[in-house]
């Protein structure tokens, strides 16, 4: 979801594993030009879904930790291209805790229709991420550290106190 920490927790964990790290969002905004929310406004969300699906296929995902834009688990042909060659983490965060962390749903860029709540897109896409996810990371109440020690731990077969 928007405001999980994708992109923040994917670029610390692509340093601490000495990967390349790759935000599927900053490739369309610099493809394309446009920022997400221009893109949306300029045609609409399935537009934006349709450049993240081709980022996705057209991405080698070996060797790397990737940061997708929330909208990618709409597109079965791109989350089995990110399967076949790399696991797929999803950070998992309550609504409240999201809620608080987006103050900029209207403006962020996000691949939603024009009547659809937060919660809506909440309540639409966890049963996505939960289905794609070869591993799941609860990080409610978790520091962006602490987050990053439950990744590493359950990669390496470590396990960490939340404390």
């Amino acid at each position: 979801m928007p405001g999980a920490g994708k992109s923040t927790v994917g670029l610390l964990l692509a340093k601490q594993l000495g990967m390349d790290f790759v935000d599927t969002d900053i490739i369309i905004q610099v493809i394309h030009g446009k920022t997400l929310q221009q893109i949306i406004s300029d045609s609409d969300y399935l537009t934006l879904r349709h450049y993240e699906q081709q980022v996705l296929l057209d991405l080698d995902s070996a060797e790397k930790v990737i940061a997708t834009g929330g909208s990618a688990v709409y597109s079965a042909a791109g989350m089995a291209h990110l399967k076949a060659n790399a696991s797929v983490i999803f950070l998992d965060l309550g609504l409240q805790q999201l809620t608080q962390r987006v103050t900029d749903f209207d403006s962020r860029g996000i691949a939603r229709r024009s009547d659809q709540s937060f919660e809506d897109l909440f309540a639409e896409r966890r049963p996505l991420y939960q289905q794609y996810a070869d591993l799941s990371i609860d990080c409610s109440g978790l520091s962006i550290d602490q987050c990053l020690q439950q990744i590493t731990g359950k990669l390496t077969g470590i396990q960490y106190s939340a404390n």
